[in-house]
């Protein structure tokens, strides 16, 4: 008896793993795939988004934009055409929240360099003092790779308009100006089909490593 275990243990051992392996993978099919929210401005604080769009619960996309970049380029939709992208709003002569968002955007540039789906992209709120450059200055102190890291001006009211109505990621100033804003700390992801997929604080370390972790499980989204 003890000899005919002995025998067939290897085959019993083999066949233990490969029980626990098909175990392992049904479970894992089984499991419902992560996949992030596609935001309307219904599900956004109020205080950022266009009083025209606030009621609006679908098909929300960012709009056509005509912008110019740091190197005096003309940068549109076109350049973002099937790529994830992640957005903010600064100034190059912020104190406060925009050294450390611009910081921060610098880490995500150095993990996504050789990412060929990821670009990133920042609007001035101040384009008459951000001018090319102005842009260029502070794209060279601040270490802003130009494959990957568009900082754009532009006209005022098109910039205002693509914050309230597209990214929904800025508020009134408050003092009755039509075109006028204070810009957040949002961080906005973007996927390939121009729509919101998640909002992070630019200045906290948590919520960077939170957007992090989304986009990849937006990439994985179009493995699929």
């Amino acid at each position: 008896m003890l000899s005919f275990f002995s025998k067939y243990k290897f085959f019993g051992v083999v066949m233990l793993i490969l029980s626990g392996i098909i175990v392992y993978l049904f479970y894992n099919a089984l499991l419902p795939k992560k996949t992030l929210p596609i935001y309307q401005p219904a599900m956004v604080n109020s205080e950022l988004v266009d009083s025209t769009l606030q009621h609006v619960k679908k098909y929300h996309t960012i709009a056509n934009f005509s912008l110019t970049n740091q190197n005096g380029e003309t940068i549109t939709q076109e350049n973002y055409n099937n790529k994830i992208y992640i957005a903010d709003f600064f100034f190059t002569t912020c104190p406060t929240i925009c050294p450390i968002m611009t910081k921060n955007m610098g880490g995500i540039q150095s993990k996504i360099l050789n990412d060929d789906d990821v670009l990133l992209l920042s609007h001035s709120v101040t384009p008459i003092i951000d001018s090319v450059a102005q842009l260029k200055k502070y794209a060279l102190e601040k270490g802003v790779n130009d494959s990957k890291w568009n900082l754009v001006t532009g006209d005022k009211k098109e910039i205002y308009k693509l914050a309230r109505k597209s990214y929904l990621a800025v508020k009134d100033d408050g003092d009755g100006g039509p075109f006028d804003m204070v810009h957040t700390e949002n961080f906005i992801l973007v996927d390939k089909e121009k729509r919101i997929r998640g909002f992070y604080d630019g200045t906290k370390k948590e919520d960077i490593e939170k957007l992090m972790t989304d986009l990849a499980i937006l990439k994985q989204e179009y493995q699929e």
